[in-house]
């Protein structure tokens, strides 16, 4: 039975750490973005400037987190009906980790202190991901792509510059940035339980 739980825990904290990771990724891909628009010649290519691509940022990340918009319409960049249903799919994979995030976050203090904790298990969570970093470093088109066909059943994520133009401001880089700043918020988190478990021998 101790067994079970000590399983069951570390699992918990894992999956509050990817949800962690996801919403933090989230939050920093606001700056993140604006850093790439000043810094690339996205708006150089796309004619708009970047307050303009950020303000229709907004309005898309608004419509993925608020669970009470249904409707994503962004001022400057028309979304396809493959484009939405794409959105829509993100829309609740967000939802799921805030709301994950959310609940897992209320117990979390308990549990992290709980001697039950499995460091083995602990440990195979932040090995995992690092087992597939080099190949996502070397080659993230092809993880990307992975990456989607994995999550979504369809190939909505496909998008069409010419009737989705918001993917012509969202670059590959910084789609893998936000993949990097998550992954190192996940490690981190982790990290912080396995050092809390060791403390509490």
């Amino acid at each position: 039975m101790l067994a079970v739980k000590s399983w069951l825990k570390s699992l918990y904290a894992i999956i509050f750490s990817l949800a962690s990771a996801v919403v933090s990724a989230i939050v920093l891909s606001f700056p993140l973005l604006y850093l790439f628009l000043k810094t690339t010649d996205i708006t150089k290519i796309t004619s708009f400037s970047a307050e303009t691509i950020m303000e229709n940022y907004v309005q898309l990340m608004w419509y993925l987190l608020w669970p009470f918009q249904n409707v994503l319409k962004m001022s400057d960049f028309p979304t396809s009906v493959n484009g939405a249903q794409h959105f829509a799919d993100v829309k609740v994979l967000f939802l799921l980790a805030l709301g994950v995030f959310i609940v897992f976050g209320l117990f979390y203090r308990l549990v992290v202190k709980d001697k039950l904790l499995s460091k083995s298990i602990l440990i195979l969570g932040m090995v995992m991901p690092l087992i597939v970093l080099p190949f996502a470093v070397l080659n993230f088109d092809t993880f990307f792509v992975i990456f989607h066909e994995t999550l979504f059943s369809n190939k909505d994520w496909l998008f069409d510059p010419a009737t989705d133009p918001i993917i012509n401001v969202l670059p590959e880089s910084f789609f893998a940035a936000t993949f990097a700043i998550g992954l190192l918020i996940y490690e981190l988190q982790l990290w912080f339980v396995t050092k809390k478990k060791a403390q509490l021998r």
